[in-house]
Formats: structure tokens, sequence, C-alpha cells
């Protein structure tokens, strides 16, 4: 674990929190105990959870998502994955996005003014991998937003991800349903 991993995850944390968070709802208890503790959780092998990353793509007007088929978990979810070293935590996530989509001109949304604030953070429970001698666990994930030109190519990355696709926003009520509230007092750039 890199010395900066638990400062710069306390700064979003707890700036998400302060800033960005529904009062009574968002506690986020699990994974502020386990940064209490000390847990590495830049690590996959790290239990009861660790940390993701994750990037809601936007068309510019808002209409549409951009989507993967997950191959493990059976259903179409936003492009994230385990936590990548990187500077800032959306540059982990915008590179999940660009490596499962192929998604060309992907850019951080105006939303977070340039800084490192993540949109929603969930924290939700995932199956484990008994080949791989992994329990159930959960994901801290950290959820970005970005932009891109649904007009432009994808080329999903076969190993992970069955298909990569532009659909309707309204799909998030059921795969994001706190971020899809949330993006109901966001404007479209422009």
């Amino acid at each position: 674990m890199s010395t900066a991993f638990p400062a710069r995850l306390e700064t979003a944390v707890s700036r998400y929190l302060a800033e960005v968070a529904t009062p009574r709802r968002e506690h986020l208890s699990l994974l502020r105990w386990q940064m209490a503790q000390g847990h590495v959780l830049d690590s996959r092998e790290t239990f009861p959870g660790h940390v993701t990353t994750s990037a809601f793509v936007l068309s510019p007007d808002h209409a549409q998502v951009l989507l993967i088929d997950h191959v493990v978990i059976g259903r179409w979810l936003q492009p994230g994955g385990h936590y990548e070293p990187a500077e800032a935590f959306h540059l982990s996530a915008a590179r999940e996005a660009v490596e499962e989509t192929g998604v060309a001109g992907l850019r951080l949304h105006p939303w977070h003014a340039g800084q490192d604030l993540p949109f929603a953070i969930d924290s939700h429970d995932v199956p484990g991998k008994p080949a791989r001698g992994e329990p159930a666990h959960v994901h801290h994930d950290l959820q970005y937003l970005f932009l891109a030109d649904p007009a432009l190519p994808l080329v999903a990355q076969e190993e992970e991800v069955h298909a990569a696709a532009w659909t309707e926003l309204s799909a998030l009520a059921e795969i994001a349903p706190v971020a899809f509230a949330r993006l109901a007092g966001v404007t479209p750039p422009g």
C-alpha cells in the first residue's frame, strides 16, 4: 500500500460525507471502520472489503449512459473494477472505463470541478470466487462522472465484458439508485 493512499482515501471519504452524501442515509460504516483499523484497502486480498472505482460515462446531454455486460456478475453495470494505483481515484475509474469499453474522448464531468471528490460511494456485497480462494466480500466503490461522445465506436474487453453499449440514463435507476437520484440535480454541461 502506498503511503499516500490512506491519506487520499481519508480526504475523499471525509469530503464526500460532508459535501455530497445524503444525511442520515449514507454512513459508510464498514468502510470507515476498515480505514480506522488500518486495513490495506488498495489490495483486493483485503477482507471483509476493499476499494474499487467505477465510471458513470454520460453522453453530453445526459440522455445516455455507457454500460457493460459483466462476464462474472452476469448483468449490465457501469464500467469499473479493483483500484489500480493512480494519482487520483477518478483516474483509476477512467482507466477501467477505457479498458473495458474502448470509449474514446473520455473526460471528467464538470460536476467534479477538476477535483477527486466522488459523485457516489457505494459499499456493496459481491460474490466470492472459490477458485481463487476468495470469500464473498464488500466492494467500497468510489464512483465518478465522465462525459463521452456516444457516436464514437466502442471495443469491449472480452475477458471481463460480454459487451459495451450506450443505453437510456433511466437504466441506472436499478443499477445505481443513489447515483441515479443524485443525477437529477446535475445539469448537462454547455
